[in-house]
């Protein structure tokens, strides 16, 4: 086992971190560690959870969800939508500028959304959907539909990365393929590249031009209140590294707290647990490639149904109930789509049932090749507890340990691998045109395993263009029927990934997306 270094030394390099030019006050100063180090700053350009955290807090959204899921007005003021539901006006509310002090115009947000549009699965059919969407004036722009689109507020105020968030004209203007060059938003803390340490630390502060809406804060939704001058970004990618200087006081917030530590965390008065629920919580799936070996074959694959034992993942996580749950929706327990829908075979799993499945496919003991990432604490045992399985069923398995960057390299490959196990949160997973696992179906890209089930194409259409969520409900369930015979997909659990915080913390916003307007600190 590796020697733990002793905590002073352990604390030295953060104790050491080089001080960024013109500090905000400490004491009016949040020291947050988040789930990895914000690489990417261009809030359109990639999907990655980070970046969209990022996002949030420098850029602003038309809409944004509350605590419920239900869509709100942010950015927006009023709208107005035409009796055959085709054409949406919306004015801007007064008081938006960006950071460089310019006032943001609907001419901002047409380029935006267009840009957007380019880069998100859910903006790519709104846009498809769209015959124009012009600026009005400086305040006003309108979007005409071609088709029924039932989701247009759902999409102007998705959570699903990347978000609909607004750029400056010039900026926006970027192609979707390439970078924005500067990183200003409309949001309520400001990012300057002067504070940000590469590999150490960023700095952004409080946008003193920002106006936030009257309601109080509600989750994304609301006022935007920031109580703090700073927030400081720190760069620890050792989770009990992180813990030891929570206790030491250098840290306020750790977004995910290391599973084996939550019980000591938990006792401890001076460290708050938070856990999360519902959407906020990760679902975890193994996927597929149905383009080579023995998952090419549906039976073989539908083997699987029986096999996932979900309680027995969540006991490898050492997770108790509060955190983690068994889930058989394919888009998710808690959201408005969950359905028990072709579900049965997965209700009484077994290795003897997963044998018995087994006997009747023509599977000839060709080898089934398992990814593990070595790097992801969820991947990595989920993973590892489907190859046992497998082995146990009868299958014989090819264990392969790598990291989650080679792993994301070889789906990209037709053969190569058979399965591995993977984690998203609700808020993207929960909707059909925003599942990751199942967007990629009959399309050209390299990173849906392949799967090509023609009756699941229509079902995105009419998900779309269906006017309430009673009818989208009724698709959700034929489309779940279908994964599932299929078997696309399994899932393996859904559980909580809880974020620790100081308790001179107040009034921090739960959310798994982490938020900081609205904390103060005591």
């Amino acid at each position: 086992m590796p020697t733990r270094l002793p905590r002073w030394l352990r604390l030295l390099p953060l104790l050491a971190l080089p001080l960024l030019p013109a500090t905000a006050p400490k004491a009016q100063t949040l020291t947050a560690v988040l789930e990895a180090e914000i690489v990417t700053l261009d809030p359109h350009f990639t999907p990655a959870y980070i970046t969209r955290t990022f996002g949030y807090m420098v850029f602003d959204t038309l809409f944004a969800a509350d605590g419920q899921g239900r869509i709100r007005p942010q950015m927006v003021q009023d709208w107005t939508r035409s009796e055959d539901g085709l054409t949406w006006s919306f004015t801007l509310r007064e008081g938006l500028a960006f950071h460089d002090g310019a006032p943001v115009t609907a001419a901002d947000v047409v380029a935006s959304l267009r840009r957007w549009g380019t880069r998100s699965a859910l903006g790519s059919r709104l846009m498809a959907a769209t015959a124009t969407l012009e600026a009005n004036d400086t305040k006003r722009f309108t979007l005409v539909l071609k088709e029924p689109f039932g989701l247009v507020l759902d999409a102007l105020g998705t959570t699903s990365s990347p978000v609909p968030f607004i750029l400056p004209e010039r900026l926006a203007r970027t192609p979707g393929t390439e970078r924005i060059a500067e990183i200003i938003g409309s949001g309520p803390f400001t990012y300057s590249r002067e504070e940000h340490r590469t590999g150490d630390r960023m700095l952004l502060r409080r946008n003193a031009r920002y106006v936030p809406r009257a309601e109080p804060a509600d989750h994304l939704a609301g006022g935007k209140q920031v109580r703090i001058e700073a927030l400081d970004i720190r760069v620890i990618p050792d989770g009990q590294t992180a813990i030891a200087a929570m206790r030491a006081g250098e840290i306020d917030y750790i977004q995910y707290a290391p599973f084996d530590l939550l019980g000591a965390l938990e006792r401890d008065r001076r460290i708050r647990v938070q856990s999360f629920s519902g959407l906020d919580q990760f679902t975890g799936h193994y996927r597929t490639n149905a383009a080579s070996g023995p998952f090419a074959d549906p039976a073989v694959r539908r083997v699987l149904l029986h096999l996932v034992d979900q309680g027995e993942v969540m006991a490898g996580f050492g997770l108790s109930d509060r955190y983690a749950r068994s889930c058989n929706a394919f888009f998710i327990c808690g959201s408005p789509y969950e359905s028990d829908v072709g579900t049965e075979p997965m209700r009484r799993p077994s290795i003897e049932a997963a044998r018995a499945a087994l006997a009747q496919t023509r599977y000839a003991g060709e080898p089934v090749v398992v990814l593990v990432a070595n790097d992801l604490e969820a991947a990595k045992i989920s993973s590892e507890i489907l190859a046992d399985r497998l082995r146990r069923a009868g299958f014989t398995v090819d264990m392969q340990v790598m990291d989650w960057a080679s792993v994301l390299a070889r789906r990209t490959r037709r053969e190569g691998w058979s399965v591995f196990g993977v984690h998203a949160l609700g808020v993207d997973l929960h909707n059909p045109l925003t599942n990751s696992v199942i967007g990629f179906n009959c399309t050209n890209a390299t990173t849906g395993g392949f799967h090509c089930e023609e009756r699941l194409t229509p079902l995105f259409a009419a998900f779309a263009a269906a006017p309430t969520l009673e009818a989208r409900q009724a698709i959700v369930a034929q489309m779940q029927a279908i994964i599932y015979e299929q078997g696309i997909a399994v899932p393996w659990g859904q559980f909580a990934q809880p974020a620790a915080s100081r308790v001179v913390l107040e009034n921090l916003i739960p959310s798994a997306i982490p938020l900081f307007w609205n904390v103060g600190k005591r």
